[in-house]
């Protein structure tokens, strides 16, 4: 569904969401891009289109996306 972005390795890891699998309301930021929740209305970026637009998240699949990739990270570390 997304992938990271390598145009900024050096600052955080930028997620490009395909639009193709995303509906019109979550492409204009109206609805979470993870769990399609509209109330209320998604805050978070969770990551970007092709076209820079940003995909917000309602804080509950921010929350799940954080502590998953703070988790992925410190797998990372310990296998090196």
């Amino acid at each position: 569904m997304c992938q990271p972005s390598t145009a900024n390795a050096d600052t955080t890891d930028i997620y490009i969401f395909d639009p193709g699998s995303l509906s019109s309301v979550q492409c204009m930021g109206d609805a979470c891009a993870i769990c399609h929740a509209k109330w209320p209305r998604p805050r978070t970026p969770l990551g970007e289109l092709p076209d820079g637009t940003r995909v917000y998240g309602c804080r509950e699949c921010a929350d799940i996306i954080a502590s998953h990739m703070a988790r992925s990270a410190e797998h990372a570390l310990a296998a090196h």
